[in-house]
C-alpha cells in the first residue's frame, strides 16, 4: 500500500484540513499520515479561534512519520505562520519528501485568515521552490505573483509566473470566475492545459481545495503521471461537490464518500 502525508490543520468540522484530507487518501486507497500544524475551533459558518502548534512538534511529528512510513507524495495546507512555513519548508527539503503538493491555504472558505501576512512572501520564497505543483485559487495566486489574476488568461500567466518561481508545475483553480463554466488552469513541462467543468450552484464547497490537493497528492503516491493525478483529482472533486449531503448551516462540506476514479492496470503496484 502507497503511503501520503498531509501537513496541515485539523477542522474540528471535519470538512476541510486533516480530516479532509485523510478521508481523500481513504478513497484513492493510500494510507494516509499527518503532521498537524495548527488546530481550529470551525464549523460550516466560519473559525472561531485557532492555535498553532509549535514548531518543535511539527518538526517531530513530520521526522517521525519520514523515519517509518516514508511517503510517497506529500501536501501542505495551512501553516499560520511564517515560523511554521520556515519549519515545514526545512523538513520537506531535509527529508527529501518527493511530489510535494503545495496548496498555500491563506483564506477560509468564510472569509477568516489563515496565514499571517508577513508569511506569505516566505511561502513564494521558501515553499514554491521544493513544489510539484502549487494550486492556488484566484486570490492566492495574485498575492502570489502579483496582479489581477481574473479570467483564465490571467489564470495562465500566474501559473507560468510561479514555474518562473521554481515550481516544476501551477493548477490555477477558477472556482471564484464569474463565468457559467468553473475553469481551472494547469501549466506543466511549458505548456498550458484548461479543464472546464459546468458550474455546480451551491453553498457546499467548504474543504474544496484540501480535497482537490490531497487527491492530487495520492495519485503522485500511486505513481500516475501528474495530469492524469490533476485530472482525476478534478474529477473527484466535482463529484464530490455534486453529491455533497448539505450539511450545516453555512458553507457545507463535500461528500468524501464518492468513489475515487478507477485506477488503471497495476496502478499503485
Amino acid at each position: 500500500m502507497k503511503i501520503a502525508l498531509t501537513i496541515a490543520g485539523s477542522d474540528s468540522g471535519g470538512g476541510a484540513g486533516i480530516q479532509a484530507d485523510l478521508k481523500t487518501f481513504h478513497q484513492f486507497g493510500v494510507f494516509g499520515t499527518s503532521v498537524i500544524t495548527a488546530v481550529t475551533a470551525q464549523n460550516t459558518i466560519g473559525v472561531r479561534a485557532w492555535e498553532p502548534v509549535s514548531v518543535e512538534l511539527v518538526i517531530r511529528q513530520l521526522d517521525a512519520v519520514a523515519d517509518d512510513l516514508s511517503p510517497g507524495a506529500v501536501k501542505s495546507g495551512m501553516l499560520g505562520s511564517a515560523s511554521l512555513v520556515e519549519a515545514v519548508a526545512d523538513g520537506i527539503a531535509r527529508r527529501k519528501l518527493p511530489n510535494y503538493v503545495l496548496d498555500p491555504v491563506m483564506v477560509a472558505t468564510s472569509g477568516d485568515r489563515l496565514l499571517d501576512r508577513d508569511a506569505e512572501r516566505l511561502v513564494v520564497r521558501r515553499l514554491v521552490p521544493l513544489a510539484a505543483l502549487v494550486t492556488p485559487n484566484l486570490d492566492e495566486a495574485a498575492a502570489l505573483v502579483g496582479g489581477s489574476v481574473r479570467t483564465p488568461d490571467d489564470m495562465e500567466r500566474a501559473g507560468r509566473a510561479l514555474v518562473d518561481l521554481g515550481a516544476k508545475a501551477a493548477l490555477v483553480k477558477g472556482g471564484h470566475l464569474a463565468s457559467e463554466e468553473a475553469v481551472d488552469v494547469l501549466v506543466a513541462h511549458g505548456v498550458a492545459r484548461r479543464f472546464s467543468r459546468p458550474r455546480l450552484e451551491t453553498t457546499s464547497t467548504h474543504g474544496t481545495g484540501c480535497t482537490l490537493s490531497a487527491a492530487v497528492a495520492a495519485g503522485l503516491a500511486l505513481g500516475r503521471p501528474l495530469d492524469r493525478a490533476v485530472q482525476d483529482a478534478l474529477d473527484f472533486v466535482h463529484r464530490a461537490i455534486a453529491a455533497a449531503p448539505g450539511l450545516g448551516r453555512g458553507h457545507g462540506p463535500l461528500n468524501h464518500f464518492v468513489p475515487a476514479p478507477p485506477r488503471p492496470p497495476m496502478d499503485g503496484l
